[in-house]
């Protein structure tokens, strides 16, 4: 089966290019073409680094336990959550297809099905897909809201625990298909409309939590914040006294419209499925490469990589930091997300510091760099006296959270470490 999928920019529905995908059985098949008019536009940009402004097909080769499609792609794709639920959701159809004898029961899910199962309005970044008819994918189904209000967190959780008890109903899945996030976990979270009008991810507490993960993922962001860190707006909303994390999204400004995005992997042309090291000082270099505002984003990075040492904040793959486009191929950092204190693991940064370092996750380590980051040695003694300052008043930040002494208890060993300057 073959099937030519248009990729467009944005609200406005810029023709960026085609997208091809080809499925003989088991084998399945990816190549992008920029359309003519993107490749002649006076503002045309590379939407991935690999995929360079040329004419013709660009095929992708898939690296083991990575996607079918470029990196630049492969970013919208759902996460692990998103596909749990896409697979339970198909598996029940399939199920209900075959008892009443129905010939057409859906056949086995491609990569392309799962590209295309978010919903167009909660797509990350500003890609959007089209199909052979001209429905953007995935179209919201009728009388169907793209992405809930906060009014319905209770649903949304109460469905999310069910399928992760494996107790979902078809009604269940029904509720959460489409609503799927590309920010990557296995966590349950879905697109949100907060208060404000807003699009947020909301983040909800697992059946299997043995700490207060989401309000530990709030207090983290808090702390970014004071520390001096750009990062995305978060906070707490009691759903029937679950504590769903409410955290702001970055691509779609207030001013309107979708901001493209690609992920720290992509920027550095790191296929998703690449298990080897990679390090901080590489997006450094990415970035005087690609940044539009090179220096500064560094130093950002930099204040960054100190906070996640500060808080245990070791779950920082290149998928957990990402780059907003500006202009002509230019990227700027985007805010932080995905700030999480881990207080039972092993002290090792995923994204290590250098080569040098390794996985190290200490003031040392990150003071050694400074140089490699163009920081003067005195003012990055200032930047982690800033982080320090903010981290100190972790417990006060908790309390301020509604976070009970037993809930920052679980956290302790997350915030309080050698590595701390005090």
């Amino acid at each position: 089966m073959s099937r030519t999928i248009k990729v467009l920019l944005g609200d406005e529905a810029r023709v960026v290019g085609v997208l091809r995908h080809d499925a003989h059985g088991a084998r399945e098949s990816a190549a992008f073409e920029y359309d003519p008019g993107w490749l002649s536009a006076e503002d045309r940009f590379a939407i991935d680094p690999a995929l360079p402004l040329v004419a013709g097909p660009q095929f992708h080769r898939r690296a083991r336990d990575g996607s079918l499609f470029h990196a630049g792609i492969a970013d919208t794709e759902p996460d692990g959550w998103a596909r749990r639920v896409i697979l339970r959701d198909h598996a029940k159809r399939r199920s209900a297809a075959r008892r009443a004898g129905d010939e057409r029961t859906p056949g086995p899910l491609t990569e392309l099905d799962f590209l295309l199962a978010v919903d167009d309005a909660s797509r990350v970044g500003a890609l959007r897909f089209q199909d052979e008819h001209g429905a953007f994918q995935r179209s919201a189904e009728p009388g169907r809201r793209t992405a809930p209000p906060l009014i319905e967190l209770g649903l949304l959780v109460a469905a999310s625990h069910a399928v992760e008890t494996e107790r979902e109903t078809a009604d269940d899945l029904a509720y959460l298909r489409g609503r799927a996030t590309s920010l990557g976990g296995l966590r349950p979270k879905c697109t949100v409309v907060d208060d404000d009008g807003r699009l947020s991810i909301g983040k909800f507490p697992s059946v299997t939590d043995e700490r207060a993960v989401t309000k530990g993922e709030v207090l983290a962001m808090r702390l970014a914040a004071a520390a001096g860190i750009d990062a995305a707006p978060a906070r707490l909303v009691d759903s029937d006294g679950a504590a769903v994390a409410v955290i702001r999204r970055f691509d779609r400004p207030a001013s309107g419209g979708r901001l493209p995005y690609v992920s720290a992997a992509t920027l550095l042309g790191v296929e998703p499925g690449d298990h080897g090291e990679h390090a901080y000082t590489e997006i450094a270099d990415a970035l005087r490469l690609h940044g539009a505002d090179s220096q500064a984003d560094i130093v950002e990075l930099w204040r960054r990589i100190a906070f996640s040492i500060a808080i245990t904040n070791v779950d920082d793959h290149l998928h957990n930091h990402g780059f907003l486009h500006v202009e002509r191929g230019r990227w700027r950092l985007s805010p932080a997300f995905d700030l999480n204190p881990f207080p039972e693991r092993v002290r090792e940064l995923k994204t290590w510091i250098s080569a040098d370092t390794g996985p190290e996750a200490s003031i040392e380590a990150v003071r050694s760099v400074a140089p490699y980051f163009r920081i003067a040695l005195s003012r990055a003694d200032e930047i982690l006296a800033e982080v320090e300052r903010a981290v100190a008043a972790w417990r006060d930040v908790g309390r301020s959270l509604g976070m009970t002494a037993v809930e920052l208890e679980g956290f302790a060993a997350a915030f309080e470490h050698e590595e701390r300057l005090q």
